[in-house]
């Protein structure tokens, strides 16, 4: 039976990850497997949990929770993503397991710690470990929240790419909630995507410059970028195992199998109500933007991936007070303005695009008026943070996941 094709927003796939760690240490917990094996009874890929899916990822320390196909609406997701972590947390005790949200574990070592995956698709782990070598933060300390719309045919596609390449560098400012490396404060909000960026510069062509390039048909994508990664991809993968549009590691990608167009940027949050208020903020700006009611589809092609991506890399550094002086790209969104704050242009989208009625509205006042989770995190952490600081705060952290509740410094 042939599955109908989805329109644009007929449809929502939302994928959140979550690190398993230890209920007294804290320390990443690799037992996913025996996760997956208690909720279903033998060895497995993934469970099927009714709205839900849980699903293994490359390392034996994250779990994935998934809609079970499309979602009418992302209305009403937070609760059942809830629901089914605390179920994962009841499994998990008699491995003195939880799970633990945020984007990075804040003092793993992942040259010591990680283990791979190694039952069904290990062969594909595998070929990315040689390649690449996995054991660095980039490959196994870090944990998103990803976001799929779909697209029934080409016209529709070049709409919502060019829509989506616009919003991507504005993400890190709303959803950056990985402050700490190694036990350190770095600095930056998002440490999640610097290592994300870097993390197969082996074959620069896989992550180009995280904000896809100017392709708005399909024959397009293919030639520009799928063709190029592959080619360059092909000496050090002589099985053609990763030979597939999954390899495509940029910020969104396209995903031609299932025609959806799957967002990357967004780091896991403390709680699923604010993962999913998120993400609905960011598809009513998207929507808009595919309206064309402030800016037509050739003024929305015509920006050039380094442009995005340099916007992209300065919000990377400076967060929601990244200060925007393009008026052109302002204009984009409907802002007539010479230049707006990161911070107050989200802002400014919310109270146009989100009802106050809305139940995404107490989560995004929490990020408006308190910062992402990130800048939350530090304000309880301080400047240097010793071991036990860390462990008190990340463990506040745990108990919002069990609870659904936001992280308040």
């Amino acid at each position: 039976m042939t599955r109908r094709k989805l329109g644009l927003f007929q449809g929502y796939g939302v994928e959140l990850e979550y690190m398993i760690v230890h209920r007294e240490t804290l320390a990443v917990l690799p037992v996913t497997d025996a996760l997956l094996r208690a909720a279903a009874g033998r060895t497995v890929n993934e469970v099927k949990r009714g709205p839900l899916r849980w699903s293994n990822e490359l390392v034996l320390h994250v779990v994935e929770l998934k809609t079970n196909g499309p979602a009418e609406a992302l209305e009403g997701l937070a609760g059942e993503f809830s629901r089914q972590a605390l179920e994962i947390n009841r499994l998990l005790e008699p491995f003195s397991g939880m799970l633990m949200p945020g984007a990075m574990h804040p003092w793993m070592d992942p040259d010591i710690e990680t283990k791979l995956w190694p039952h069904g698709n290990r062969d594909i782990y595998n070929a990315y470990n040689q390649v690449f070598g996995c054991r660095g933060h980039g490959w196994s300390n870090l944990q998103s929240a990803h976001l799929n719309l779909p697209f029934a045919d080409d016209d529709e596609f070049g709409r919502l790419h060019a829509a989506v390449r616009l919003v991507l560098p504005l993400l890190p400012a709303i959803a950056a909630a990985s402050p700490v490396v190694g036990g350190k404060v770095t600095g930056l909000l998002d440490n999640r995507l610097e290592v994300y960026r870097f993390n197969q510069a082996r074959i620069p062509s896989i992550t180009g410059q995280v904000i896809p390039e100017a392709a708005f048909t399909r024959e397009a994508y293919q030639k520009v970028i799928l063709e190029a990664m592959y080619r360059d991809i092909a000496p050090h993968d002589p099985a053609g195992i990763l030979q597939e549009e999954w390899l495509n590691s940029r910020g969104a990608i396209a995903r031609f199998e299932r025609n959806t167009i799957e967002i990357r940027l967004l780091d896991v949050q403390e709680c699923p109500a604010a993962d999913l208020a998120i993400q609905q903020l960011v598809v009513a700006v998207i929507r808009e933007l595919v309206s064309e009611t402030r800016a037509t589809r050739e003024a929305q092609q015509a920006w050039h991936e380094s442009q995005l991506a340099g916007i992209f890399t300065t919000v990377l550094r400076e967060g929601r007070g990244c200060l925007i002086e393009d008026a052109r790209y302002l204009a984009l969104f409907g802002v007539d303005a010479a230049s707006m704050t990161v911070g107050e242009l989200w802002q400014t989208l919310a109270e146009r695009l989100i009802p106050h009625q809305n139940e995404a509205w107490s989560a995004l006042q929490v990020i408006f008026d308190e910062g992402p989770l990130a800048r939350r995190l530090l304000a309880a952490l301080g400047d240097d943070p010793d071991r036990d600081r860390l462990a008190a705060v990340y463990r506040e952290l745990c108990d919002c996941l069990q609870e659904g509740v936001l992280f308040r410094a």
